[in-house]
C-alpha cells in the first residue's frame, strides 16, 4: 500500500486550476457522463490508479451502472453487454493509453469515427488524455484511496 507522498491537490493547487477549464469543457461537451466515467475507469485500470478506480467506480454505480459491467470491464472485448459505441470508445482509450509507438491503428480509428463526430472524437481524446494525467499524478505522489465521496469533484 502506497502512502501519500504529498497532497498535490493542496500543494499543486495552481497546477490543478489549470486543468479546471478542461473539466468544465468535458462536462459540457455532449459526451455522455456515464461513457466518460466508463472510459476513466478503464484507463485507470490500465494505469493501476487505485484512487481513480475507487472514484469512478463509485460515480458509475451512483449513476446506475451495473456491478457486472464494472467487474468485467477488463475483458470488454469478450463480454456481450457493451454497446458498439462503448466498444469503439474503449478501444480508442486503450490505444491512446498504451502507446505502442506510432499512430493509432487505422482499424481502431475507423471504428471510433463511426460512432463519434469529429468534435466529439476530439473531446473523447481530450478526456482520455486528461484521465491519464490524473492517473500519473496519483501514481507519482499517492492519494488517500477510499476517501472519495460520490460527486466530490463534480463540475457543473
Amino acid at each position: 500500500m502506497m502512502e501519500q507522498r504529498l497532497n498535490f491537490y493542496v500543494k499543486g493547487k495552481n497546477a490543478f486550476q489549470a486543468l479546471a477549464p478542461v473539466a468544465v469543457h468535458l462536462a459540457k461537451s455532449g459526451l455522455e457522463k456515464r461513457l466518460l466515467h466508463l472510459i476513466y475507469y478503464r484507463v485507470s485500470q490500465i494505469n493501476g490508479c487505485a484512487f481513480c478506480l475507487d472514484m469512478h467506480s463509485k460515480d458509475l454505480l451512483a449513476e446506475g451502472e451495473t456491478p457486472q459491467r464494472l467487474l468485467v470491464l477488463d475483458a470488454w472485448r469478450e463480454a456481450p453487454f457493451y454497446s458498439d459505441k462503448e466498444r469503439a470508445a474503449l478501444a480508442w482509450a486503450e490505444a491512446l493509453t498504451s502507446l505502442d509507438g506510432g499512430l493509432v491503428a487505422d482499424e481502431i480509428y475507423q471504428q471510433v469515427k463511426q460512432h463519434f463526430a469529429e468534435e466529439a472524437l476530439i473531446d473523447l481524446t481530450l478526456a482520455i488524455s486528461t484521465i491519464n494525467t490524473y492517473n500519473r499524478f496519483n501514481i507519482a505522489f499517492g492519494a488517500a484511496v477510499g476517501t472519495y465521496k460520490v460527486g466530490q469533484f463534480a463540475v457543473n
